[in-house]
């Protein structure tokens, strides 16, 4: 098993490690066999990171000519009266990875995807649902759940959603050859993208989700939307079951919001209510599990140390500057 966490001193420190990690593991995948396949997360805590390869980039210290990448999520139902005006507005993740990344690269990534959540109409989508109940089942134990649409949907766009949204969006991973790296964030609830608390592991890999109302109102909170009307109830997500197919995954967290959850997901049980949590069974089976948190994120670690590394989980306290 390989699960390990790390603790930094603070927001800028996460960065600069999980940097050096990640330009280090496409570089020596690149030397390996010329392409790379890199998974992306938004929100606040990759950030510094994602500036940091930026400019590793624009050193040289790998060409990003040669790696493709897919990001976790995006939006349904943001404004914009098409699907280009809704994937450049400005709380799209579309757009977040343009100003976080992809626009501070001289050489562009030979290939960008983000799930195509700009494409689906959230008032077709919701007539259809609505029209539709025998087409689609939610799963999911808490607000936030899945709308598992069947492959045989007698709606033609729940159909379509199906077919060319979800499905394609695997697919297009499956024939690159996986992920390399992804790089994941966790929610104040402990969950991984927009696969939300209580939607079940297995069998959920693409998902089209009904938000929680807690993410809803976080988003409002947060400085995104300035009403809770004007927060998309939909996204696109990978599932968390499609997340650890990854050959490694990166986990990072900043500030207290996040120290519960991270916690909860390394000292106790893999379980729906926890998403990040199904990291475990990811290690377990041979996956490579990396935890990079600064110091207000990592007080629940701290506080539960003992019982986490009972579980074969390896701490490592960097937050000592080095001499």
């Amino acid at each position: 098993m390989s699960h390990q966490v790390i603790i930094t001193r603070d927001f800028q420190h996460m960065s600069r490690v999980a940097a050096t990690f990640i330009r280090g593991h496409i570089a020596r995948t690149l030397a390996d066999r010329g392409s790379y396949v890199l998974g992306l997360a938004t929100g606040s805590s990759p950030t510094g990171t994602y500036k940091l390869l930026a400019k590793a980039a624009n050193q040289g210290r790998f060409d990003p000519a040669q790696i493709r990448s897919f990001n976790l999520d995006e939006y349904v139902g943001l404004p914009g009266e098409n699907p280009q005006a809704r994937a450049l507005h400005p709380e799209s993740y579309s757009y977040f990875m343009i100003q976080e990344l992809f626009g501070l690269l001289r050489t562009k990534f030979r290939e960008t995807n983000v799930p195509w959540g700009c494409l689906i109409d959230p008032h077709q989508l919701q007539a259809e649902l609505q029209a539709h109940p025998e087409d689609w089942q939610a799963q999911g134990t808490d607000k936030g759940q899945a709308i598992v649409i069947r492959p045989d949907a007698r709606s033609d766009y729940l159909r379509w959603i199906r077919r060319d949204i979800l499905d394609a969006y695997e697919q297009k991973i499956q024939q690159v050859g996986g992920i390399d790296l992804h790089v994941i964030g966790v929610g104040g609830r402990g969950h991984v993208a927009f696969h939300e608390t209580g939607i079940p592991f297995s069998g959920n890999r693409m998902l089209l989700v009904q938000l929680d109302e807690n993410t809803v109102e976080n988003a409002v909170t947060d400085g995104h939307f300035a009403r809770r009307e004007d927060s998309p109830r939909y996204a696109i997500s990978m599932g968390a079951e499609l997340i650890y197919q990854a050959r490694c995954v990166v986990l990072l967290a900043s500030g207290p919001r996040k120290a519960e959850p991270v916690a909860a997901a390394l000292a106790e049980n893999p379980t729906a209510a926890v998403p990040i949590s199904y990291g475990q069974l990811y290690a377990q089976r041979g996956g490579r599990m990396l935890c990079i948190l600064d110091q207000a994120a990592a007080a629940g670690v701290l506080a539960r140390r003992a019982e986490i590394e009972a579980r074969g989980i390896v701490i490592r306290d960097r937050r000592a500057p080095r001499p």
